[in-house]
């Protein structure tokens, strides 16, 4: 997928997390900020990468800040935000691409 615009996706909320993607500059850059960085920093950034693999992003700048968030808060915060993106409305394929 072709990130088209500037979209956010969550909240500030303690066990969630706000994404915000926009176009990149020919590649995935991830800016990632938690408040578990220390313990759980690499899980999030592999979950964060492999939720754009699967849908199929290779060319964005996606931010993350993160207040304790489960693994599937962070996937389907990334997947609303890419939709979002790309203006996809209709037809959503919730979940079923970043399946395992």
């Amino acid at each position: 997928m072709k990130i088209e615009k500037g979209a956010v996706a969550g909240t500030l909320e303690s066990c969630d997390c706000m994404v915000t993607i926009e176009p990149g500059s020919g590649k995935v850059e991830l800016e990632l900020d938690s408040i578990v960085m220390n313990k759980y920093g690499k899980q999030i950034e592999k979950t964060v990468l492999e939720t754009l693999h699967r849908l199929e992003v290779e060319d964005a700048l996606i931010r993350v800040v993160d207040k304790g968030a489960l693994d599937c808060t962070i996937k389907a915060r990334v997947e609303c935000a890419v939709y979002r993106s790309v203006g996809q409305k209709k037809n959503l394929p919730w979940g079923g691409v970043i399946r395992q």
